[in-house]
């Protein structure tokens, strides 16, 4: 697909989210940074795009570990970089919160890195060429933004909006009424009307409505049965481990599914309560296996999707 002058996609697996790169009069500019064990591979891809030129900016549409795992190598790579996150999780990240941030409850890796400033929803930020759009797409997580530009209406959706979805709804998980949320930031994103849209994850795609369409559906089936969204984000730990990791000894990922205290909450809240933990995480890897995202060999699971 064609993207407007000085934009550069580096389409990458499920593990790591998609990076945009965006040069111009403005300097040059990187939209998330995948997961921490693709970030030499991230750094790779940006330092070959850039050859001499540097990297100015590092932006994080959120702080899942998938969307910035790689920062820490980029500032390491890149020291005069500066990283801009949003604003609700910043207070985590100085001091550094593995908690708070969500990457010790799913039992995921980011090395701890530092920010330089905020993206503050409602307001814009010069990238490229181009004047951007902050706006505030909770749901997915809390704090994510999304960013348009109006000129070329493309939009960056982060993972409030996929070809086929968008992502697990975390909060959720926690309680929170963020089906809400989710139905509203796909109404913002209808409202901008974007010809082009850059998801989190996947490639670039042009028919919205279409996208917008297959995402409510989604939304309204998990808003009617709650525990097949949990029964799905789950299954999502558990493929998310795998790409990880590519393969693992069974027993092994039993124990760090017995050990990650997100699956165990989701565990006690699903209808699979009563049986035994290590049933419940057997009978998802069986669906992992059927449905093709995963191959057991005797006692080892594999990864069967790119990462």
């Amino acid at each position: 697909m064609q993207l407007p002058h000085g934009i550069t996609l580096f389409e990458r697996g499920w593990l790591s989210s998609n990076n945009i790169l965006l040069r111009g009069q403005h300097g040059c500019a990187l939209i998330d940074s995948g997961y921490a064990t693709h970030a030499s591979q991230t750094v790779t891809l940006v330092a070959s795009a850039l050859q001499s030129q540097s990297l100015d900016l590092l932006l994080n549409t959120h702080l899942h570990s998938d969307h910035c795992g790689g920062n820490a190598a980029l500032q390491a790579h890149y020291p005069s970089l500066q990283t801009l996150i949003p604003p609700g999780h910043a207070r985590f990240v100085q001091p550094w919160d593995p908690v708070a941030l969500s990457y010790a409850p799913t039992g995921q890796i980011c090395p701890p890195f530092t920010y330089s400033a905020t993206l503050q929803p409602n307001t814009e930020i010069a990238l490229g060429d181009q004047l951007w759009q902050i706006h505030a797409a909770p749901g997915h997580d809390p704090h994510s933004v999304i960013l348009f530009e109006p000129q070329s209406r493309l939009l960056i959706s982060a993972d409030a909006l996929w070809e086929n979805g968008f992502g697990v709804v975390f909060p959720e998980l926690d309680g929170a009424d963020a089906f809400t949320e989710v139905a509203q930031t796909l109404d913002v994103i209808e409202a901008l009307a974007p010809t082009t849209v850059i998801p989190g994850h996947g490639a670039a795609f042009t028919d919205v409505a279409e996208a917008l369409a297959r995402a409510r559906r989604r939304l309204d089936s998990f808003a009617q049965a709650p525990q097949k969204h949990r029964r799905y984000a789950a299954k999502v730990l558990l493929k998310f481990k795998l790409l990880e990791v590519q393969r693992i000894a069974q027993a092994e990922l039993l124990h760090w599914a017995q050990a990650t205290p997100l699956l165990a909450q989701i565990y006690l809240s699903s209808e699979a309560a009563g049986q035994p933990l290590k049933a419940w995480v057997l009978a998802l890897l069986d669906e992992l296996v059927r449905s093709g995202a995963a191959s057991r060999d005797q006692q080892t699971l594999y990864n069967d999707n790119p990462a």
